[in-house]
């Protein structure tokens, strides 16, 4: 009789419990990938205001030393203002930024450059309003 509870001990587990704890990791899963893809869209988000941030103050300071806007973006990068134009996060390109152009040039005998940048994503970010108005 000993040796029978001996061997019905070492078996393993039952199907009942392999079927608990299917489920709770299922549970816990459940609440932790929602949470997770949460955190990962609020760092994107961070880093495109970064980005955005950076461009719009190179775009100034280039304006300001130049007397003139720059006619692209790739203008930042060669004179030395950006080493390279950022990625956006949301779309994963650097070519999906949306220039906004001057309506004049700010002096008479300069071609009108670019006044502003904002992404290209498409969607709503998390306070509300669309990636393209950040």
């Amino acid at each position: 009789m000993l040796r029978l509870e001996t061997n019905r001990l070492q078996r393993g587990f039952t199907l009942l419990e392999l079927v608990l704890v299917i489920a709770v990791m299922s549970i816990l899963l459940a609440i932790a990938v929602p949470m997770y893809e949460a955190q990962v869209l609020r760092a994107k988000e961070a880093v495109l205001r970064q980005n955005l941030f950076l461009m719009r103050r190179q775009l100034d300071n280039y304006t300001v030393d130049k007397e003139e806007a720059p006619s692209s973006l790739q203008d930042l990068v060669t004179a030395g203002y950006l080493r390279e134009v950022p990625i956006d996060p949301i779309t994963g390109s650097a070519d999906t930024w949306q220039v906004v152009m001057e309506d004049e040039s700010i002096s008479l005998d300069k071609t009108v450059g670019i006044k502003d940048v904002f992404s290209g994503a498409e969607g709503i970010g998390s306070d509300g309003r669309a990636y393209s108005e950040w």
